[in-house]
């Protein structure tokens, strides 16, 4: 490819990069001077604090990560490779992995599952009383 391929598309990210921050400031400040002041009795702001607002909001919200997320720190390509390797585990194999994670992590359902059996027993003892 051409040097200047490259050179058009930084700048037209920049570009557009700089017209998302600037439209979304805007909108941040609009909404702020909008609502706020009227309900929480705050002072209006300006186009720069907007800026500030929105990047502050990043940082503490959003973080600097770059790339795709896809569904947190256990997505993208380990879980893919988990599911792979799942699928291409007979049934014995599977089970055998349920019961090495039950004696690694305990069952975080076992209250659940001990509770659901425990209403199953006492409903069926409550019909069995009833005929």
């Amino acid at each position: 490819m051409k040097r200047g391929f490259f050179f058009k598309k930084f700048m037209m990210i920049l570009l557009f990069g700089t017209a998302a921050v600037l439209l979304f400031s805007f909108i941040v400040m609009s909404l702020w001077n909008g609502i706020l002041p009227s309900v929480l009795h705050v002072s209006a702001i300006t186009f720069p604090q907007a800026i500030g607002i929105l990047v502050l909001s990043k940082i503490l919200f959003g973080g600097f990560k770059g790339g795709p997320r896809r569904g947190g720190p256990w997505g993208g390509a380990w879980k893919d490779g988990m599911r792979e390797k799942w699928q291409n585990m007979t049934p014995e194999q599977q089970e055998q992995f349920k019961q090495k994670m039950r004696e690694r992590c305990g069952s975080w359902r076992r209250g659940f599952n001990e509770q659901a059996n425990a209403n199953t027993a006492t409903a069926k003892a409550s019909e069995g009383t009833a005929e």
